[in-house]
């Protein structure tokens, strides 16, 4: 049996460790006494969204955000489905503070809202000539 599968930290560098997590809510545990169908049917209903804004999308770095977290949230459901819970594995920690475990899929999740926000900040109306609101200023 490997040590990850025994519960027990593989360190891999000195900041660094394999973990095995049972998630069995969202976000840092929360909502874990719902059951992983419910979880799983909200995360498809998102992430449905998600493709469905991803495919009008005429920006690529907008549709490419999107598809991150849509993607992100389809290895989650897939986990939901699968194992009852999301195997969190990844554990970064410095001088004793760990932060919480997570997987590929946050990392996915996690990027992918970045770039929509970074879009959403410094991109958006620079590069079409938008303003925003759908309107155009007049002076």
């Amino acid at each position: 049996m490997l040590a990850a599968q025994a519960g027990l930290p593989v360190e891999v560098l000195p900041v660094f460790n394999i973990v095995l997590v049972w998630n069995r809510g969202v976000s840092f545990g929360m909502f874990g006494a719902t059951g992983p169908l419910v979880l799983a049917a909200i995360g498809a209903a998102v992430a449905a969204v998600l493709v469905v804004w991803m495919l009008r999308s005429p920006r690529r770095f907008e549709a490419l955000a999107l598809g991150a977290v849509a993607g992100g949230a389809a290895g989650n459901i897939l986990d939901r489905l699968t194992r009852g819970a999301v195997v969190d594995f990844l554990d970064f920690h410095i001088a004793g503070w760990h932060w919480y475990a997570f997987n590929l899929a946050d990392s996915a999740i996690t990027v992918g809202v970045a770039m929509l926000l970074f879009d959403a900040v410094f991109l958006r109306g620079r590069r079409t000539g938008e303003t925003g609101g759908g309107k155009e200023r007049t002076r």
